[in-house]
């Protein structure tokens, strides 16, 4: 019996995650020849209009490709209803749809209706696996890498392999072919053309070596670079922050009544990596539990309230987020303040 061209991907590893969805799509190109892409947010699109678009013939081409983001934003009863109820029924539609997430795992009934061999969880490369990626990268376009100049790199670039090939790339535009890479090299090339980040402004905002005003006026310079950037939508701002106390929420969890929980625990919890689980030492020095959760609360609020009010306010509102989150820990103050 057919399955159903329904993909669930999960987990922080976008680099390869993104390498499957491409696998995917040229298989179905393949098979189906011409295809409409289109790719959703579950924040912003509505179930219903994604599976209406899924059961509906296109008229441009032979299927569509659909890939739907944040998929674990999807727990309304009748959106997880109406999206397994196309799950079940899809396995002679021609078309694809993939759902995505930088959780572990999304709504239960939506995962166990997606075909076992269709399900995949993307976890963060080991920590001795991430030299070896990096050296093996630069090898394959000609170049060669010092190890000082890896250590480096792996300091000032988020670990998953989709950031790693998009910074490693800059050099190749940089330095002919043959030239070996140095720690000089990354600090000209990356320190000084460094993006920023929802990943960058969190660890802006717990550092612990600075004062809560230093860290606010740090974080404030890096709003400010993000919404100059390209991509300065406050969705992916909001949305990566919102992911990051999450992972502060669930480390909170594991250490929960003084546990100690393995490195073997902590990986299977997406903590693989030494810089995430550095991260969150740090930031669970600032934030316990308690004020986690406010600080999330107060993510959904800020998100929903610049949805509903449009551009306008944006840069209001994510300044005062922001404060709101070192100086006030969570609480969105009622009116300006004077320190």
């Amino acid at each position: 019996m057919a399955e159903a061209e329904v993909y669930l991907f999960t987990g922080p590893e976008n680099g390869e995650k993104n390498d499957a969805v491409d696998t995917i799509r040229k298989a179905a190109a393949k098979k189906n020849g011409a295809l409409d892409e289109y790719k959703y947010y579950a924040s912003e699109a509505r179930v219903a209009d994604v599976v209406a678009q899924l059961q509906n013939v296109s008229l441009f081409s032979s299927a569509l490709f659909i890939r739907l983001k944040n998929a674990e934003l999807i727990k309304a009863k009748s959106d997880v209803e109406l999206l397994v109820s196309y799950i079940k029924s899809a396995a002679d539609s021609p078309n694809t749809l993939i759902l995505e997430s930088d959780e572990n795992s999304i709504e239960k009934k939506i995962e166990s209706a997606v075909p076992g061999n269709h399900r995949h969880i993307f976890w963060e490369l080991f920590e001795n696996q991430k030299p070896q990626w990096v050296q093996r990268y630069f090898q394959r376009n000609g170049f060669s890498v010092t190890p000082d100049a890896v250590e480096q790199i792996l300091d000032m670039v988020e670990n998953d392999t989709e950031s790693l090939r998009s910074e490693c790339s800059r050099f190749f535009y940089c330095f002919a072919a043959g030239h070996t890479v140095t720690a000089e090299d990354v600090d000209k090339i990356l320190s000084h053309n460094r993006e920023e980040n929802a990943f960058t402004l969190f660890d802006a905002l717990c550092d612990d070596t600075k004062s809560p005003r230093d860290r606010l006026e740090s974080a404030l310079g890096i709003l400010q670079k993000i919404r100059l950037s390209r991509d300065s939508r406050s969705f992916t701002l909001v949305s990566g922050l919102t992911y990051c106390f999450r992972q502060l929420r669930l480390w909170h969890g594991l250490f929960a009544k003084g546990a100690s929980p393995t490195d073997a625990q902590l990986r299977a919890a997406g903590f693989a990596g030494k810089k995430v689980q550095a991260r969150c030492r740090r930031a669970a020095k600032i934030w316990g539990p308690g004020t986690t959760s406010s600080i999330l609360a107060l993510l959904a609020d800020t998100d929903m309230a610049i949805r509903s009010t449009g551009t306008a306010q944006e840069d209001v509102r994510l300044t005062m987020l922001l404060y709101a989150v070192v100086i006030k820990n969570g609480l969105y103050p009622a009116e300006y303040e004077v320190q």
